[in-house]
């Protein structure tokens, strides 16, 4: 819900970072470029979806404006470089999101989620001012690569290329893991990249047909990893031992009983 004094207080936030940057102002936030910016807008970006999967509302609500601060700062720096204000900034946002909901301030209706993306993919390609755009245009190369696979590959089925189902891309996935195999005997090397980066974009359909956030699934694993990895380093100090002294048998022993503790009674 808005605060009925949000505009006063984005003005506040303008006003705050001109000062920042401005003579007197922090030294820090005074060196800083686009190119130093760039990390900070990641990490923000990734600390707004840790905060999400909270549903904490007051941690949402301060990655948010951490995440916002960045764009400020972003656009601060172009005010500064002659090149645009905040102000166009919005009022470039708002026109286009004007125009890419007719069905809302306009007199083209939809009937459904579905109908309102196609308007929307339409109306982004009249904007391409009559040059061709491809069906794949505007997924960022920068997204992490499971997240751009999947981006990818959902616009490409939007055109008809796709599987019929998650059956048929494990299909794919199968065939893909002999050629990884293929590779690996015959030496490795730049086959083996190229066929391991196959298998995994096969996987990445494969999820995404059968409706599972492929980024999200890895983030689970990687948890559920750490969580059974840590257990074992602490089963092993409890019994006077340190991981890095033990035998694969026995560290495979470890990782058992950390398993086992984690299954439901």
């Amino acid at each position: 819900m808005s605060s009925p004094d949000a505009g006063q207080r984005f003005v506040e936030l303008l006003t705050m970072m001109t000062r920042l940057r401005g003579d007197g102002g922090c030294p820090w936030d005074r060196e800083q470029t686009r190119d130093s910016l760039r990390p900070f807008l990641v990490e923000e970006t990734y600390e707004v979806l840790d905060a999400l999967d909270t549903r904490d509302p007051r941690h949402i609500r301060e990655e948010l404006g951490d995440l916002l601060f960045q764009v400020v700062f972003h656009a601060e720096i172009a005010r500064e470089r002659g090149e645009f204000s905040m102000a166009d900034l919005l009022e470039a946002l708002v026109a286009k999101m004007t125009r890419r909901h007719p069905h809302v301030f306009g007199d083209r209706p939809v009937g459904s989620a579905r109908e309102a993306l196609a308007q929307w993919e339409a109306i982004k390609d009249s904007e391409s001012h009559g040059s061709p755009r491809s069906a794949l245009a505007g997924v960022p190369r920068a997204l992490p690569a499971l997240h751009r696979a999947q981006r990818v590959q959902h616009k490409a089925a939007r055109v008809g290329f796709d599987w019929a189902d998650a059956a048929g891309a494990l299909e794919k996935v199968r065939e893909e893991l002999g050629e990884v195999t293929e590779a690996l005997h015959q030496g490795g090397g730049e086959a083996l990249r190229e066929e391991l980066g196959d298998l995994l974009f096969s996987v990445v359909n494969v999820a995404r047909l059968a409706s599972v956030d492929p980024e999200g699934a890895l983030q689970a694993a990687v948890d559920r990893f750490s969580r059974r990895f840590g257990s074992m380093e602490e089963t092993a100090r409890g019994e006077g031992r340190e991981l890095a002294g033990l035998s694969l048998d026995e560290l495979e022993q470890l990782w058992s009983r950390a398993k086992s503790l984690e299954r439901p009674a």
